[in-house]
């Protein structure tokens, strides 16, 4: 199902032109340098259209020829490549905590990045920070900004379609709502740049897909820690019909006295935060006088004990560390195997931060797997840690950014 709302990144392609554009400057981003006839036998696309699409591009300088290739007979045949500096793109991660931004070439090789604590203030608040943040990695990169062709932007929260708003899922800073094009219209006429919006774990996805090597899957879920799960199916981004797929929690608000009583019975669906609860779970340690490195880590004060000291303390032996790692593995492992057997993706990526702890959390996570998801659809799924860790919604953001320049080309 089509879903189009302005400022919005262009999941599903309607024209023929803009099916073509992407396909041809896709697959030489990802195989040059190569030949118009292995793009023709590649796309199955006629070699009299792929080279009157090709002649624009070098036209525009986009695509260069770059030499010639080794013949089988005759003529050698061209080779051409991505002119990755013909155009650069600007990816920012609204994230949970952080708001980072980098701004990278069209192979989204970043050049410069920022990355600032995210203001604990309402949705429509943050937007003067995100501008900052674009302007001053901008500044940093001494790209000319005429040189820049559009900004995307990962968000943490419902991203709706439909309703035309962004709303901050985090009760703490009150669940509130902004308008979608608001937010487009008001960074966009600062730069004077388009401006394109999507959930902060579809873009994760997305950036895991065009970037890591082990994301070589038709049909994949990347895993935001218990946050958000971005999907990709048949290779292509899925964010539902009103682009809200992808929420991986139930919502716990205000229960009545009758359904406190069976709340424990949902625990594998509550919310346990970016770091599935083990700065919660190493401070009741803590409280408890257990012995354990985490306090050390963050300097005696418990009131400042983040996921890296947990994770840190974890990999050098701590066993109370390394039992709430595992702890955190498990859980989320019972939520991973559900969504394996509804899914039944090929690969599962495991992002938002515990990944750093490596066999200590994957292990348990995938034992969990093993014990609650079905056998066939976990044979068929590999689970593997991001390669992108932090960075992965932003370059994911920069990727559909650069994306959006190939549809338009």
């Amino acid at each position: 199902m089509a879903v189009r709302s302005e400022g919005m990144f262009t999941y599903h392609i309607l024209q023929d032109r803009e099916r073509k554009n992407l396909a041809i400057l896709e697959i030489i981003r990802r195989r040059s340098p190569i030949s118009k006839a292995e793009i023709s036998r590649t796309l199955g696309y006629n070699i009299v259209t792929v080279t009157n699409y090709l002649d624009y591009y070098i036209e525009k300088k986009m695509v260069l020829e770059v030499g010639l290739d080794i013949s089988s007979g005759g003529r050698r045949p061209e080779l051409l490549e991505l002119n990755a500096r013909s155009g650069y793109v600007v990816g920012v991660d609204v994230g949970p905590d952080m708001i980072t931004a980098i701004i990278s070439d069209l192979k989204v090789k970043p050049l410069a990045q920022v990355k600032v604590p995210r203001p604990a203030v309402n949705m429509e608040e943050v937007i003067p920070t995100a501008v900052t943040v674009i302007n001053d990695v901008i500044d940093k990169s001494k790209v000319d900004r005429k040189n820049i062709r559009c900004i995307g932007m990962g968000v943490s929260g419902i991203v709706d379609y439909y309703s035309g708003t962004i709303r901050d899922t985090d009760p703490a800073r009150g669940r509130t709502k902004v308008s979608l094009p608001k937010v487009t219209a008001a960074i966009g006429q600062k730069f004077n740049i388009p401006v394109f919006i999507g959930n902060d774990a579809s873009c994760g996805a997305f950036g895991e897909k065009t970037l890591n090597p082990a994301a070589d899957a038709e049909n994949l879920l990347y895993i935001y820690s218990d946050v958000g799960c971005g999907m990709i199916v048949h290779g292509e981004v899925y964010i539902g019909s009103s682009g809200c797929a992808g929420e991986t929690q139930i919502v716990f608000e205000a229960p009545q006295a009758d359904e406190k009583s069976y709340q424990k019975e949902f625990v594998f669906l509550r919310p346990w935060g970016v770091d599935l609860g083990v700065v919660a779970e190493a401070k009741k340690a803590i409280a408890k006088n257990v012995a354990t490195e985490i306090l050390g880590m963050a300097k005696g004060k418990a009131e400042s004990i983040t996921m890296d000291n947990v994770i840190d303390s974890a990999k050098k032996g701590d066993k109370v560390a390394a039992e709430i790692v595992r702890i955190a593995g498990r859980n989320l492992g019972v939520r991973v195997s559900y969504f394996i057997n509804f899914f039944n993706p090929g690969v599962v990526i495991i992002g938002g931060g515990l990944e750093r702890a490596g066999d200590i959390f994957l292990d348990s996570l995938k034992a969990a797997v093993r014990k609650f998801a079905f056998e066939e659809p976990v044979n068929a799924a590999r689970i593997v840690p991001s390669s992108l860790g932090d960075n992965a919604v932003v370059l994911g953001a920069a990727a559909l950014a650069a994306r959006e320049v190939f549809i338009q080309a």
